[in-house]
């Protein structure tokens, strides 16, 4: 039987980590196949580890170790957030946790504090801080654009930038603009409704609309970039995805002087007309490699919603390897075919 021993540096410190009725905990010994409990003394608390495999027990200390860490940050410890630190350990990248901090990005109207919750999230933040143009391509649910409008609300906080844009494709996902009710901007508006959502927790409804007036912020669909020099701005571009590779190049093509890029989108989730090729997909291949450019991929880790949406995103990712894996047989075996009929008449 190995054991490991955490002594527990602050108080209150190992009830977050066990979490409401010990469900963290829980968690930790299903994963590991190790059992945690708390051990008092006059000297202070600890935390006993044990386990029949060393290496589960090890992993299982570096999860609790990264938790001991946080409590001191942070008033509960949530489900997600054990479960991330798990995954992460898991994965044989627990020495990978040490790089997330404690940075706040900014404070939202309600006071709280926007941070990376995951390694992937602040490889983003850097990304974004120190290049001109970040392509962001992930999963639903990584952050990717509440994360930039964060950075975006940062920097005009800070006066970096004297503007932010957020622009999107206005792709018919199913439904036709022209059926839709009222004028053309209530036509748009569903389609940057996630925008507005994000500026609204970092700002304030009223706080938006004054910008909004003085031209400081702007929302317009993608089409609306056209023939522009953008100086002095933070432009975001979401879904884009959904953006044609020639509509890529006109938004690239955009930035002036003083201005910052950020591009986000998830290529599994393309509502463009079968066989037209995506400008996100077609950019991350033209622009790697460029000084000055960023390109960050997110990952199911990455996840920060229900632990539901990371299990459906793997789910489809197995439907769609295991459907890749059928074609390719099937183009085999029709090769085969193909060439035993021309062979035959031969033979």
């Amino acid at each position: 039987m190995d054991r490991k021993v955490i002594r527990i540096s602050h108080a209150g410190a190992t009830a977050k980590i066990f979490g409401s009725f010990d469900s963290n905990a829980r968690l930790i010994e299903e994963r590991f196949g190790v059992t945690l409990r708390n051990r008092e003394s006059e000297s202070g608390d600890s935390i006993v580890i044990e386990g029949a495999c060393g290496e589960d027990v090890a992993a299982a200390a570096q999860c609790v170790e990264y938790l001991h860490g946080l409590s001191a940050k942070t008033d509960v410890l949530t489900e997600q957030t054990v479960q991330y630190a798990i995954d992460t350990v898991g994965a044989g990248e627990g020495e990978t946790l040490a790089q997330l901090g404690d940075e706040c990005i900014c404070v939202t109207m309600r006071g709280k504090p926007i941070k990376a919750k995951t390694v992937g999230q602040k490889q983003y933040i850097d990304l974004i801080r120190k290049n001109t143009i970040v392509l962001g391509v992930g999963p639903a649910g990584t952050g990717k654009t509440f994360l930039a409008v964060a950075m975006a609300v940062r920097a005009l906080r800070e006066k970096q930038v004297s503007r932010i844009i957020l622009t999107r494709p206005a792709i018919e996902a199913g439904e036709k603009l022209g059926f839709l009710p009222g004028d053309l901007q209530s036509k748009i508006d569903p389609y940057l409704r996630p925008l507005y959502d994000a500026l609204y927790e970092m700002m304030g409804a009223e706080n938006y609309q004054k910008l909004v007036e003085k031209g400081t912020i702007e929302i317009a669909p993608l089409a609306y970039m056209r023939g522009r020099t953008l100086d002095d701005s933070f432009i975001i571009l979401d879904e884009a995805q959904n953006a044609t590779p020639e509509q890529m190049k006109m938004f690239l093509t955009r930035l002036g002087f003083n201005s910052k890029a950020v591009v986000t989108g998830d290529l599994t989730q393309t509502d463009l007309p079968r066989g037209q090729k995506s400008g996100l997909s077609t950019a991350v291949k033209i622009l790697s490699g460029i000084e000055d450019i960023g390109i960050h991929y997110f990952s199911e880790r990455d996840v920060v919603r229900h632990r539901l949406v990371q299990k459906i995103i793997q789910a489809y990712e197995k439907f769609d390897r295991e459907q890749a894996r059928r074609e390719a047989e099937r183009r085999v075996e029709r090769a085969e075919k193909k060439f035993r009929a021309e062979r035959k008449p031969q033979d």
